[in-house]
């Protein structure tokens, strides 16, 4: 039976640190304390203005290659998982490709949202197992946020930021390692609640729209604070059921990081201690489709993940768009 397992990890954020303390300036409040103590940021990573999309997911794949020991030749498939595209058109996999000398590798960019990562190895692993042309698949994670904020609007301005995330799977035949499971979810009743609204066919960009503000991020209605983590404590015992495996026997859970106390909810209605979920946003933010990739490869640096370990992949966003994945590292 043809599998697909991750073989290495990277991940790469801009040097550009940006620290609570900006907003209490620009915002002339004090926010630093909230955001301390409601969501554990305390700094972010934003791009410069020369950096975008593209640059992220470059430096990403990089590191990646290097760990996984691999050419970019050697790569068959990249997809880029964002919903900060580099371009409207043509796809940010195809800059990537041709600047990362991927010269074999077909590309596509798949925009899922926050959830697009989880549903990008979902996918990666259909096309390992599913057709023998395809050996090695890098799927990349990758966040430029900041170029979508108004900086005066404090619902969006301190929680987001920059990054990029990525892994490369490759063909296995043990059946003890690699994909395990999967479950895609949609709640599309919410898919006006946030988002960024204008530059596609529903409202292009023109002047009255970029002087309003429009084309930027918007929270336009409060979540349920429970909705996360009922999706996400029922798609754990989904993927356990499916995986045949036990929620008490994952070793890491790897949860879309905009909110910790979402994660420790969800971790208290699996009954699981708090460090089995790792989190980056206290020194990141919140790095959306990145975010994953980037908590995956944190852990793996650390030893918190290590060869042989289970892992659960829970992601959320923007839709609402749910996705799921378990692996065995």
């Amino acid at each position: 039976m043809r599998n697909a397992k991750i073989i290495s990890t990277g991940m790469y954020v801009p040097e550009n640190i940006i620290p609570n303390s900006y907003f209490d300036e620009i915002l002339g409040e004090n926010v630093s304390e909230w955001l301390e103590a409601n969501v554990h940021i305390r700094n972010r990573r934003w791009c410069s203005d020369n950096q975008s999309t593209a640059n992220l997911c470059g430096e990403a794949a990089k590191i990646n290659l290097k760990r996984a020991g691999l050419r970019p030749e050697d790569i068959d498939l990249l997809i880029v998982c964002t919903d900060t595209p580099e371009y409207i058109s043509p796809s940010t996999a195809s800059k990537v490709q041709h600047r990362m000398g991927m010269t074999n590798a077909g590309t596509f960019d798949l925009n899922s949202a926050c959830a697009g990562f989880v549903i990008g190895l979902d996918t990666a692993v259909k096309y390992i197992k599913a057709d023998e042309n395809y050996t090695n698949v890098m799927v990349i994670g990758a966040y430029a946020m900041s170029k979508y904020l108004n900086e005066l609007d404090k619902k969006t301005c301190n929680l987001f930021a920059d990054g990029a995330g990525a892994v490369i799977l490759s063909l296995t035949d043990d059946e003890n390692e690699g994909y395990l499971a999967s479950e895609l979810r949609t709640k599309g009743e919410y898919c006006d609640w946030m988002g960024i609204y204008a530059g596609g066919t529903h409202q292009p960009v023109t002047k009255e729209v970029v002087e309003n503000n429009d084309h930027l991020l918007k929270f336009v209605k409060r979540f349920p604070s429970e909705l996360n983590p009922d999706v996400w404590s029922d798609m754990a015992r989904t993927l356990a059921s499916r995986s045949a495996t036990k929620i008490e026997e994952v070793d890491q859970f790897i949860f879309t990081q905009i909110n910790i106390n979402s994660i420790w909810a969800t971790l208290e209605k699996l009954d699981i201690s708090r460090d089995k979920a790792h989190t980056v946003m206290h020194e990141y933010g919140y790095t959306g489709s990145a975010c994953i990739p980037m908590a995956l490869d944190e852990a793996v640096q650390l030893g918190k993940v290590k060869k042989g370990d289970l892992i659960y992949f829970i992601g959320s966003g923007g839709g609402l768009a749910f996705a799921s994945a378990a692996f065995r590292f």
